[in-house]
């Protein structure tokens, strides 16, 4: 990993496509796990990413520019995010509202395909091992002197394994992303760009013991004929103007984003969900001197959903909820000192009006160290779920939730150790009021979403370490310390320690390669509805160790030949009470690039 060492004065990490490449990604939210401050949690169906201890409905994620989280839901379902030949990622920590709105409380997790520049060519990859796995990508890149287009294809599909304790079901998915992106530079200071993307995701899932005279209520089961089906439909599409010699940009583009949930039974559809969002964005950036940059940028944005679950008992008119957000920033990037100051301030047709900041300063002791310190506020507009969601006798929302407001600091340091070694080490701060959170209230202990009147507070440190040995060895690291309370109560699904560990060896002329990845996951407290009331009971989820490794040889100049095995050990765990994750996994395969 490349903790950002420039002008910068927040945290970010950088992963690049040799490092996706290396590590045999698939799965974004698994090379995610090895990222500071990051906490996983997936079972089939959705995936959850919680940034420094913050809700998984708190961090955003954009995939090529554009907003990818479900309207509806409020989140998006990272294990649906596949990665493609030559793409690289970027993760933001810390409060980011301030410059991109109610959904960055955590921070922002960017990825981006690569262009037909970045990656010219075609490149192709399939793989089968156990479980009767099959994966294959395909991508072709292709770049002219004034445009350049890509459009890429990936399929993941396995059997799968049991996920409910003692079960016996296998838990499936197939799924499928296309892709394509382009520009084309109209004159020298006028481009036009277009991306977009369609994901869908179908597979099995398992449903709770809901017998109440069953010694295994609220658990896990076998539930044969339950499955779920999630797809989603992006595009963006964007215009940029460079005016005084490229000091001044104006940038204006538009995106959508659709998505539809379904989850079925034996006896026919149990809850379905549309959502839809439409934005659009312009941003100005004007470089006032060599060292000082202005911005400003507005944005419109409408989102709706509907519930489209069959029965009369479902309220399934459309809503929408509308917002314009105004953007500043100035910025400051000296040789050694950076600045930067943002204010922004949303205007909301449901929830009242707000005004969030970020303000971050760099100072470079020498020209190995560095310290930087950054703060701000932060305003989570309640989902639509929340507000109007509705399972008949299992969930009713509350359209009198109010946002969620957060203040957020942090102080760290970046020290170099000769042109092969780096160090960052950050401590963090932020403080969470009117959390949303479930209540059961009697008589019926119907769940139902509120605002708690305390205060919710995580705190913690992230430690990264990247090291270079020779020309043939790598070490990447991280260790996240998070305490995460509520009114003194620990958090669920933070774990207090999280840490990870990636050894990579590289033949000379990239002959061949091996990478070896492990990942530890503390206790984890969580929640389980053992108890007939549907009252949750607080439960520990235990550690785990993860151990992965791969390795692939390069056979002809196009050609090379890998294999991996994930979850060498055989580590039995859970990510959520009761959900049994996978176990030890094996694939081969043959990769092309001409």
């Amino acid at each position: 990993m490349l903790e950002s060492t420039v002008s910068y004065p927040g945290s970010v990490t950088l992963i690049t496509a040799e490092q996706l490449d290396n590590r045999q990604t698939r799965d974004i939210a698994d090379v995610l796990r090895d990222v500071p401050g990051v906490a996983v949690a997936g079972v089939a169906g959705q995936t959850q990413i919680r940034l420094r201890g913050s809700e998984a409905n708190h961090v955003l994620v954009l995939v090529d520019g554009i907003e990818v989280s479900d309207p509806f839901a409020g989140e998006f379902d990272i294990g649906t995010l596949q990665a493609e030949p030559g793409a690289r990622l970027e993760v933001l920590r810390g409060p980011q509202s301030a410059l991109y709105g109610s959904d960055a409380i955590g921070g922002v997790v960017a990825y981006q395909s690569a262009s037909g520049r970045d990656l010219y060519g075609l490149a192709a990859r399939i793989e089968g091992g156990t479980q009767g796995t099959i994966n294959g990508a395909l991508r072709y890149g292709a770049a002219g002197n004034s445009w350049d287009a890509a459009l890429s294809a990936v399929v993941v599909s396995t059997d799968g394994q049991p996920n409910a304790r003692g079960g016996t079901r296998d838990i499936g998915r197939d799924s499928y992303t296309l892709a394509g992106k382009g520009s084309v530079n109209v004159s020298d200071t006028f481009t036009l760009r277009a991306a977009a993307r369609l994901i869908r995701t179908e597979g099995q899932t398992n449903d709770s013991d809901f017998d109440t005279t069953s010694p295994t209520f609220g658990f896990i089961i076998d539930s044969p004929g339950v499955s779920f089906t999630n797809e989603a439909i992006y595009a963006l599409v964007g215009a940029r103007l460079d005016t005084l010699d490229g000091r001044w940009t104006h940038d204006l583009s538009a995106q959508i984003a659709n998505v539809n949930r379904e989850t079925d039974s034996p006896f026919g559809i149990t809850s379905a969900s549309e959502g839809d969002r439409f934005k659009a964005s312009y941003v100005s950036a004007l470089a006032v001197a060599d060292d000082h940059n202005l911005t400003f940028a507005a944005d419109y944005e409408v989102e709706g959903f509907r519930n489209a679950t069959p029965g009369g008992f479902v309220f399934d008119a459309r809503r929408e909820i509308e917002q314009v957000g105004l953007v500043g920033e100035y910025r400051y990037s000296g040789e050694a000192f950076d600045l930067s100051a943002a204010i922004r301030h949303d205007i909301n047709d449901l929830f009242q009006d707000a005004t969030t900041v970020r303000v971050g300063a760099g100072y470079r002791i020498t020209e190995t160290t560095r310290v930087r310190a950054a703060g701000g506020s932060g305003v989570k507009n309640p989902g639509f779920f929340e507000l109007y969601g509705f399972v008949d006798g299992r969930f009713i929302g509350n359209a009198a939730l109010r946002p969620e407001k957060s203040t957020g600091w942090e102080v760290g340091l970046d020290q170099q150790f000769g042109r092969s070694t780096s160090l960052a080490v950050t401590y963090f701060d932020s403080t969470l009021e009117g959390e949303i959170f479930t209540t059961f209230p009697p008589p019926n202990f119907i769940a139902t979403p509120a605002n708690r009147t305390t205060e919710s507070r995580q705190r913690g440190v992230e430690v990264s370490l990247a090291a270079r040995f020779g020309r043939t060895w790598s070490l990447d690291t991280a260790y996240t310390y998070l305490d995460a309370e509520e009114n003194g109560i620990e958090e669920v699904r933070r774990p207090k320690h999280i840490a990870s560990a990636a050894l990579t060896w590289e033949a000379p002329d990239e002959a061949a390669s091996a990478t070896l990845v492990v990942r530890y996951n503390g206790q984890t407290p969580d929640v389980a509805f053992t108890d007939p009331s549907f009252v949750p009971v607080r439960v520990q989820l235990e550690d785990y160790t993860l151990v992965n490794f791969n390795a692939q040889v390069r056979l002809t100049d196009g050609l090379s030949a890998f294999a991996r095995v994930e979850n060498l050990l055989g580590e039995e765990y859970e990510q959520v009470f009761s959900f049994v994750s996978p176990g030890r996994s094996a694939v081969v395969g043959v990769e092309a690039k001409f």
